[in-house]
């Protein structure tokens, strides 16, 4: 089966909505987490503009573990509480971080990335791990892209056996 992703237009809000429903589309009939992960890691790098890297984190013996992503070859083990996708898992809540080069304790797994946003993913009160994304440009992201991502994760928790 091919899937012809297209690179929404539009408005964030579009551009999301649209994204949605590609995402609903790959989900369709899948219930695995990896490879709905690796679709939508995919589905994302291809489907936005500026971005460098996007991808999944998932908690595995209290360290965030690689997942699949779309990107260069990126760090393996993230602790909790460091760096933005560890700060973000730790606090549950989504960061959007405008310039990762004044983040206190920033992971730079590739030096080209400026801003970054992480979304935790969190199902029935059990951190699973975060959504990450980046841009090799700074102020990348707004509150619209933070809950574009949200509900792309959202998605990716209901579509999958956890």
């Amino acid at each position: 089966m091919t899937f012809a992703v297209e690179r929404p237009s539009g408005t964030k809000a579009e551009i999301y909505r649209e994204l949605v429903l590609q995402a609903r589309g790959l989900f369709e009939g899948e219930r695995d987490p990896i490879a709905n992960a690796a679709n939508l890691a995919s589905l994302i790098f291809n489907g936005l503009d500026d971005l460098n890297w996007a991808g999944f984190y998932f908690l595995r013996e209290g360290d965030l573990v690689l997942g699949p992503f779309q990107g260069k070859p990126a760090c393996v083990r993230i602790a909790m509480g460091k760096g933005v996708c560890g700060t973000a898992a730790a606090s549950r809540e989504t960061l959007v971080v405008p310039d990762v080069g004044v983040f206190p304790g920033h992971i730079a797994c590739d030096v080209a990335s400026r801003s970054e946003i992480v979304v935790p993913l969190v199902k029935h009160g059990r951190l699973l791990g975060v959504l990450d994304i980046d841009s090799p440009t700074r102020n990348r992201f707004t509150e619209e892209d933070a809950a574009g991502f949200e509900a792309l994760g959202a998605l990716w928790l209901d579509a999958s056996d956890l």
